[in-house]
């Protein structure tokens, strides 16, 4: 990602944004206009795409360039059958892998909640997030009401969630309760770490079969990011696929094509009736190749 920071000064005030960043950026302004156009530029911290936005001295223009300036393909609509649930108040997904459950600073295209929005013909916005490579359930509100009550629930730690792992052997020991603190990793920009001053997380876990990998079912009590990750990491098993933890890509003759996490189940308060609610994501065909070439049923 390449990244111009442009401030407007007295001469550029009336200038239209789209000619600004060409002008000032030092890029064409068909380049400018994709950026815009996908969600790359915030004015004054704020995302903008209006190409012919009149502009002030004294503000501050950020634009978030794809390397080379490619233009993405167009996302491809989510597919009806991933819709597990939706009425008024929320709706609950099974998410591919590879959606970002949020903008990027590239980008605000192809996300979950512009895909279910299409679908939908309706807003939805996001309260619980999924990393981009995590496969299944989540859910979005449909309402201001509902996003503010489901946001506290996670907060909470109400919902209960379980994930399937596939790990590059079993935790040790193999089942059990990690309480352990998650941090900022103060060595690698972006990750995280098990640190003795972070915030509170706990996982619950248990390990199903083991071959070649192992299949481990967690089931995270907090919500803090990459928690799983992390936490398998420390107890010596990597999730397959997961590189920045210690999980390869491959193994022997078996590819890995992402980190090997798939939400199964969600269960949850509706936001406002209160009735208990369970969503179920079927395994994906990407993460059952990889489980039945390295950790195959009895």
């Amino acid at each position: 990602m390449r990244r111009l920071a442009l401030a407007v000064g007295p001469a550029d005030a009336g200038e239209r944004l789209d000619r600004f960043i060409a002008g000032r950026g030092g890029v064409t302004r068909g380049l400018a206009r994709r950026a815009l156009e996908s969600g790359g530029v915030f004015l004054d911290g704020k995302r903008c795409k209006i190409a012919g936005r009149l502009l002030r001295a004294g503000q501050e223009v950020v634009v978030n360039l794809e390397e080379g300036g490619r233009r993405d393909a167009p996302p491809a609509p989510l597919e009806p059958g991933r819709l597990l649930y939706a009425d008024e108040h929320l709706a609950a997904v099974d998410k591919p892998a590879g959606v970002p459950a949020q903008p990027t600073l590239t980008s605000d295209r192809g996300t979950l909640p512009e895909l279910v929005s299409a679908l939908l013909g309706a807003p939805a916005l996001v309260v619980h997030r999924l990393d981009r490579e995590t496969s299944g359930v989540t859910v979005l509100a449909r309402t201001g009401i509902a996003a503010a009550a489901l946001a506290e629930a996670f907060r909470a730690g109400t919902p209960e969630k379980t994930y399937l792992a596939l790990c590059v052997r079993p935790p040790a020991p193999p089942q059990g309760r990690l309480e352990a603190p998650i941090g900022k990793d103060l060595l690698r920009a972006g990750l995280r770490a098990v640190a003795a001053g972070g915030d509170p997380a706990a996982t619950r876990y248990r390990t199903l079969r083991v071959g070649l990998a192992a299949l481990v079912e967690a089931r995270p009590e907090t919500g803090r990011t990459h928690q799983i990750r992390v936490h398998l990491a420390h107890l010596g098993a990597p999730l397959l696929g997961d590189p920045r933890y210690g999980g390869p890509r491959r193994v022997g003759d078996v590819n890995v094509p992402r980190v090997m996490l798939h939400a199964a189940r969600l269960e949850i308060a509706h936001p406002a009736t209160g009735a208990r609610l369970a969503f179920d994501a079927p395994v994906p065909a990407d993460f059952r190749a990889v489980e039945r070439a390295l950790v195959p049923e009895d």
